[in-house]
């Protein structure tokens, strides 16, 4: 069975393809490239295609006729979209829409989007779970929030099943070292300290020292890309076999501050990690840990890694093999 994946040569779309082609399943690759990790996919076609093109879509879905999709491509920077929010709304909905109507005519009923906890803003407490209130406080979340109203509208009106998964903080990398975490620019705690470590930037910026955690740093819920890759497989799996539409949470249940995450790239990499002090960044909350029952509830899914050292060191093997990130 073939399954469109958009997005499929970023991070997480990438080890979503692997996952599906480990399960049997022919994923159906598109992306535009704009910012991707991968030029080729290596487990099917890559139609390079941006989502807002409906005749590009068109075609694709034409040729390969996917039983379904999985939607993984959007603009994930929080400063950017505050910075262009245009840039957000006209690639992370009206891509969306168009890639939905796309789908409609083409009588795909079933999508896995890729959605966000920044749809939940500033949490009112902790761990968060999916009836916690969605109040986005940047364009990024809430283009993820409106995807999401666009999605329970479109199953009304055409019978459109879904799964959102609120993915916390993706972070690893492909346990066999084949795909790893490369964003230019890169702005995720994890290979941040890495390539500090490894000398290959001056420092590793902690924003915010004063938090009321323990150590004075940010807390987040380290989720591995691998068990993100499962997740929206079986998500998949759960559509096909007629499970309603549903929000899902992804992430461990466990929060690791700042000082953590240098700790343990510390510990694998062998060698210290220079850092720097900056003020908080605007809207950072304190603490963010997913509650992850109810994925574990209707997909059965449960995470592999749940140690924060075994998610860097895949994360250290991966940056170490690739040399360099372009």
């Amino acid at each position: 069975m073939k399954v469109l994946v958009t997005g499929a040569a970023g991070y997480v779309g990438s080890h979503a393809c692997k996952a599906l082609a480990q399960t049997g399943l022919q994923p159906i690759g598109l992306d535009n490239l704009e910012r991707a990790g991968l030029d080729k996919l290596p487990w099917g076609p890559l139609e390079v295609a941006d989502t807002r093109d409906r005749s590009a879509l068109d075609d694709v879905l034409r040729r390969h006729r996917p039983a379904a999709a999985m939607h993984f491509a959007a603009y994930a920077y929080v400063a950017e979209s505050v910075a262009n929010p245009g840039l957000y709304y006209r690639n992370n909905v009206l891509g969306t829409l168009t890639l939905l109507e796309a789908l409609r005519d083409a009588g795909i009923d079933k999508l896995v989007f890729s959605s966000s906890c920044a749809t939940y803003g500033i949490p009112n407490s902790v761990p968060i779970d999916e009836d916690h209130p969605q109040q986005p406080i940047n364009p990024y979340g809430a283009s993820k929030l409106m995807v999401e109203r666009i999605l329970a509208d479109f199953e009304v009106a055409y019978g459109l099943r879904h799964v959102a998964l609120r993915y916390f903080n993706a972070a690893g990398a492909d346990p066999d070292c084949q795909l790893g975490e490369c964003h230019d620019p890169e702005t995720h705690a994890i290979p941040l300290a890495i390539e500090a470590a490894l000398g290959q930037r001056t420092a590793f910026d902690i924003y915010g020292t004063d938090y009321p955690t323990p150590d004075g740093t940010a807390i987040r819920d380290y989720v591995h890309v691998s068990d993100l890759a499962d997740a929206h497989v079986r998500a998949l799996e759960h559509l096909l076999a007629g499970g309603a539409s549903t929000a899902l949470n992804l992430g461990t249940g466990a929060g690791h501050s700042v000082r953590e995450v240098i700790s343990a790239v510390e510990q694998i990499t062998g060698r210290s990690v220079p850092v720097r002090a900056a003020p908080r960044r605007a809207g950072d909350p304190s603490v963010l840990v997913a509650n992850p029952a109810r994925a574990q509830a209707v997909l059965g899914w449960t995470t592999e890694f749940n140690d924060l050292v075994e998610i860097v060191r895949t994360a250290v093997r991966w940056h170490a093999r690739a040399k360099s990130c372009q």
